[in-house]
């Protein structure tokens, strides 16, 4: 068992018969000593060194699933009925308040997809999910409403969520979640069990409650459970196929990278530690610890820009040629533990490379890469987009997002992590000379923007990075042209 003196770094572990030695205390001053082992509940005694023959009881909890068991909400009551978890949980409820995970039950966007309409659900428009496939519920709530997908993984109409279901991936579906089930062959989840289908929950019986923390020595009805700490915990909802297309993947990004090699997990990034020592309010069961230990609720992500702006930097060169302006863009993945953009496949991002004269006017484009068509206000400049596009195999169209319906692959040129692009781009000197400016930006987008546009998405543009650099052009002395004589009438 892991022995530790409560709230600190202080820790031991019981040899076989389950004696423990625990030096560096302060004679005479009360502490509490608190234990672990898996499968049992933590246990603990207050003591007053020096003490000897101290006994700590452990008590397995309940590995039983009860399929009846009521959900608390993660919304403090106003009638104090059910206090819910906000109650408390200060300062990870309003964390989590914020999250992309607390809207999955109620995004717009995603239904806007799931129902085939506009975000005000009141006009038809394609794609959706319902549309295709009328009269079935499909799978999404296996992530987006995994409370009640449980139970219903392949039957859970995402229209038909009421009370808590409705929070989407809410507080306590999390702390009843006690394992994931992953292939051993690939160390991922199996290719036909999404989301829930891939998760183990302990759901109790009575008055025996059981939360999963990622703490070893909280004394309320508590297990500590390492799984929190690891990204195999998040690799359910973050890595599924679709009719042997991979969609989500995220979690192999990252499984295929030097992450893991660096100890580096999902959680390190997306819930780094807050500033608050408490994770709970003082007289409910709070206690001041240091704040690395605490993994904050943030959920980082598309939410959050700065975040989204500290995956990638830009790194933009120019230089004058013969008549010619020779520029270089490197996008380097330095953050993100996954390709850039990953999951969604609608997400993509997009580069443009201008180089404007002393008027402000753009310099003919001689040479390099443009943006695609489906780029948007975008389309046709100097530039790359980065996504991985998908083709509907049935109808043909291209970019897809609908890859609830067979789709292939077309291309995928995403950064993966810790990976760079390098594109190359001329533009023609202005015949007069004078100062040009070079301007690299690239911008996150959430869906391609006729997707966008249709279902009225309110989700602009995020400026990732943008880089300048200005260039004196000296002016030509004279332009000599041939003269041609042809013996045409």
């Amino acid at each position: 068992a892991w022995v530790r003196v409560q709230t600190t770094e202080n820790l031991t572990y019981a040899a076989p018969d389950g004696s423990f030695t625990l030096t560096g205390l302060t004679e005479g001053v009360t502490v509490t000593i608190t234990a672990w082992y898996p499968d049992y509940k933590v246990g603990w005694a207050t003591v007053a060194p020096p003490a000897e023959n101290i006994t700590i009881t452990l008590r397995p909890y309940d590995t039983r699933d009860n399929t009846a068991y009521v959900w608390n909400t993660s919304y403090p009551d106003p009638a104090n009925t059910r206090l819910g978890c906000g109650h408390c949980m200060i300062p990870a409820f309003p964390e989590w308040q914020r999250t992309a995970h607390a809207g999955s039950g109620t995004n717009p966007r995603f239904f806007s997809l799931y129902n085939g309409s506009d975000v005000s659900g009141t006009r038809t428009v394609p794609p959706g999910y319902r549309l295709d496939f009328p009269g079935t519920a499909g799978n999404c709530a296996t992530c987006h409403a995994p409370g009640a997908a449980y139970d219903a993984p392949f039957t859970t109409d995402m229209n038909t969520l009421t009370s808590v279901n409705r929070e989407g991936v809410f507080c306590e579906f999390c702390h009843k979640v006690g394992a994931v089930y992953l292939n051993p062959a690939t160390g991922r989840p199996y290719e036909n069990a999404p989301g829930v289908v891939s998760m183990r929950l302990y759901r109790p019986y009575g008055n025996d409650q059981i939360f999963f923390g990622s703490l070893d020595d909280v004394t309320r009805r508590v297990s500590y459970l390492p799984l929190e700490k690891k990204s195999q915990f998040c690799a359910p909802c973050h890595q599924f196929s679709f009719w042997g297309t991979p969609i989500y993947e995220s979690f192999r990004e990252r499984q295929e990278s030097e992450y893991p090699a660096r100890g580096i997990e999902c959680q390190t990034c997306h819930m780094p530690p807050g500033t608050s020592p408490y994770f709970c309010l003082p007289g409910k069961g709070g206690l001041a610890r240091d704040p690395v230990r605490l993994a904050s609720h943030l959920d980082l992500g598309v939410k959050d820009t700065a975040f989204m702006q500290s995956t990638v930097a830009v790194t933009l060169t120019a230089e004058v040629l013969t008549n010619t302006i020779q520029v270089s863009v490197v996008l380097t993945n330095v953050a993100a533990g996954h390709h850039v953009p990953t999951d969604f496949p609608g997400r993509h991002m997009i580069l443009t490379v201008m180089a404007t004269g002393g008027q402000g006017l753009p310099l003919l484009q001689r040479g390099g890469p443009t943006v695609p068509e489906w780029g948007g206000a975008q389309a046709g400049l100097p530039g790359k987009a980065f996504a991985k596009v998908l083709r509907d195999v049935k109808s043909g169209q291209s970019p897809a997002v609908s890859y609830w319906k067979q789709t292939l692959i077309v291309s995928d040129n995403r950064i993966p992590a810790l990976g760079s692009d390098r594109s190359m781009y001329t533009f023609a000197t202005p015949a007069e000379g004078g100062p040009v400016t070079v301007t690299a930006e690239l911008r996150f987008r959430r869906v391609f923007q006729s997707v966008l546009e249709a279902k009225r998405w309110d989700a602009p543009d995020i400026m990732m990075q943008e880089r300048q650099v200005t260039l004196s052009i000296p002016g030509r002395r004279g332009v000599f042209l041939p003269l041609v004589l042809s013996n045409y009438p």
